[in-house]
């Protein structure tokens, strides 16, 4: 059972004992005491300490018996993994059921019973086996985990993993996520429309949405209809930008493709997340340092997650390397790779991942070390340098000044687009909140030109009223305010959040917008944003909002 789930149950049996010394930490703690002193001083009667999960019942029983007055400051302290929501949002990952995958990659495990490239004992896929893959299951049990040990789950960024999204039926699809929604609502809807609707006011309100496909699965038709979905960002098994590199692991794509992809999905607004994978089959230290660089070039992700290739026995892969024609990088190698590429990955960019949470025992040879990120980030403080991606300069849980910020612009140039990277930075470099804004250098004419498969054309999607969203408009594809989660409206002394940086640079698209001679602003808005954009002046259109300019 994976540990979340067991001490999200475990909190569900608390003695009166236990209540009782937790009570008496907590009060140490408001006293001035630090949690650790607290926790010393009242050990358990068997040995050891009180867990922090049944701090946190304790807080909220005093908080719900009015005997306490909610106290933020003390919540966070006894919250386990504060990290998790430092971000500002509390992601949710379920994975779909197990299904067949139109590619045949060699280095991708097969493992039965589980979606292509899952392992039933990665965390994720464990927590998926565990509630039978069942999406209403699967976010109910997250949900209620994350307020077993203290997180807020107001604002949830949901991550649907499992293989190809695209490989599904539209029947399926629409199902997950729909149930996906109800488990977030509290009930169960008739129809996505209705789960939509409710989640507009939930008290677990969906602010993004994230699917995975493959770059030759991504067509107009299917850009709408992840957006009837409710889909805000959508990652891409690029995997190599080299050809060569693609064709002798069996990928099935070129790397013209993925570009393709990059230029359709952020035509439409969405957010891009790509997956590289160095030391693939006929790679070189060499070559993926090569590699990496094109990534900039014209596909120029909004995140990347960085999988080094991975040798495991149910993989193709492996009959390669016992024919000694296949050889891993070691873990001081990939150290050293990815210590080298991390300085240059630009300042727009967020570097979600660095290797896979594959348990170790599954690796037949090459690097098996799981603290990479750690360990790069050593190597490099080592060389005196900094990572200046996203996730490299989030404040965080930091107490920020909005008067001290510095707004900073990074414009490029990507698949058709000019994109403003407009973010917040306080004095010492972190970012506070960004927005990305797309200036779309030719017509949005893949809408209106596109022939729908038929497929599609049975569902009826409505290709040109997305047309319509997306003619003459500048595109805003995401705002984001760090700080410690809080819920929807609430406010924070110090933090990011709430405190005015998102209307200040919604503010700043609009103004640039309207100065390059754009006719309105549109927004690809989450589920539980819309109400947030319509009460600054958007307007709801076919699948966007957008305000007249």
């Amino acid at each position: 059972m994976p540990r979340d789930e067991k001490a999200w149950l475990e909190a569900r049996h608390y003695s009166e004992e236990k209540l009782q010394i937790a009570r008496r930490i907590l009060e140490e703690v408001k006293s001035g005491s630090s949690l650790q002193r607290a926790l010393l001083r009242n050990p358990l009667p068997e040995g050891g300490v009180i867990a922090k999960h049944v701090l946190v019942a304790a807080y909220r029983q005093l908080v719900q018996s009015g005997d306490w007055q909610p106290d933020r400051k003390i919540l966070e302290t006894i919250r386990m993994k504060p990290m998790r929501t430092l971000s500002g949002v509390t992601t949710v990952t379920v994975l779909t059921r197990p299904e067949a995958c139109p590619g045949h990659c060699i280095f991708c495990p097969t493992e039965t019973l589980m979606p292509k490239s899952y392992l039933s004992d990665e965390p994720g896929g464990a927590r998926a086996v565990q509630n039978e893959f069942d999406p209403f299951r699967q976010v109910s049990s997250r949900l209620e985990a994350y307020d077993a040990i203290g997180h807020p789950t107001d604002k949830i960024e949901l991550l649907i993993l499992g293989g190809s999204w695209t490989a599904y039926p539209l029947e399926y699809q629409e199902w997950f996520i729909q149930r996906c929604f109800d488990a977030m609502n509290g009930f169960n809807s008739q129809t996505i429309e209705q789960a939509h609707t409710a989640n507009e006011t939930s008290a677990h309100r969906n602010v993004g949405l994230v699917i995975e496909t493959r770059p030759d699965e991504i067509t107009p038709e299917r850009l709408a209809w992840f957006r009837r979905l409710g889909v805000t960002k959508v990652q891409l098994g690029a995997q190599s930008m080299d050809d060569t590199i693609l064709e002798m692991n069996q990928r099935g794509h070129t790397a013209a493709q993925t570009l393709l992809a990059c230029s359709m999905l952020r035509a439409a607004g969405f957010k891009t997340v790509l997956h590289w994978m160095p030391n693939l089959l006929g790679a070189t230290l060499e070559s993926d340092r090569a590699d990496f660089s094109r990534l900039w070039e014209d596909a120029c992700p909004d995140e990347i997650k960085i999988y080094p290739t991975q040798l495991l026995q149910n993989s193709a892969l492996y009959q390669y390397w016992l024919r000694g024609e296949y050889q891993p990088y070691t873990t001081e190698e990939l150290i050293e790779l990815i210590a080298d590429l991390k300085p240059g990955i630009p300042a727009y960019c967020r570097v979600n991942r660095v290797i896979r949470d594959i348990p170790s025992s599954h690796v037949i040879a090459g690097n098996k070390r799981t603290s990479l990120r750690q360990d790069v980030l050593a190597e490099l403080a080592r060389r005196g340098q900094q990572c200046g991606c996203i996730r490299c300069r989030e404040v965080r849980g930091k107490g920020v000044s909005a008067d001290e910020l510095a707004l900073v612009t990074t414009v490029y140039h990507a698949a058709q687009a000019e994109e403003h990277f407009l973010e917040y930075r306080t004095t010492d470099g972190k970012i506070a909140g960004y927005l990305r804004l797309s200036l779309p250098e030719a017509p949005a004419s893949y809408w209106k030109d596109s022939a729908a498969s038929n497929e599609f054309v049975e569902h009826a999607l409505d290709m040109e009223g997305m047309a319509a969203d997306l003619d003459q408009a500048a595109l805003i594809r995401e705002v984001h305010v760090y700080g410690q989660s809080l819920p929807v409206g609430g406010e924070m002394d110090g933090a990011a959040q709430h405190s005015g940086l998102g209307t200040r640079l919604l503010d700043l698209a609009e103004k640039t917008a309207r100065e390059r001679g754009y006719k309105k602003l549109t927004v690809i808005a989450a589920v539980g944003t819309r109400l947030y954009y319509e009460n600054r002046g958007f307007r709801r259109g076919s699948l966007y909002l957008s305000k007249t300019l």
